[in-house]
């Protein structure tokens, strides 16, 4: 956990830039789909 490279950092953050707009864009297909069965069930 010590490794406090600035290569490592930007890969990190890459990483989380990546899946935050992966999971962006899961939920909107997954509103998408379920607005028409009840959007009222969201995990969050």
């Amino acid at each position: 956990m010590g490794d406090k490279s600035p290569k490592n950092k930007e890969k990190a953050k890459k990483q989380d830039t990546a899946s935050k707009n992966q999971q962006k864009a899961a939920a909107a297909q997954k509103s998408s789909q379920q607005s028409a069965a009840g959007a009222g069930k969201k995990g969050r």
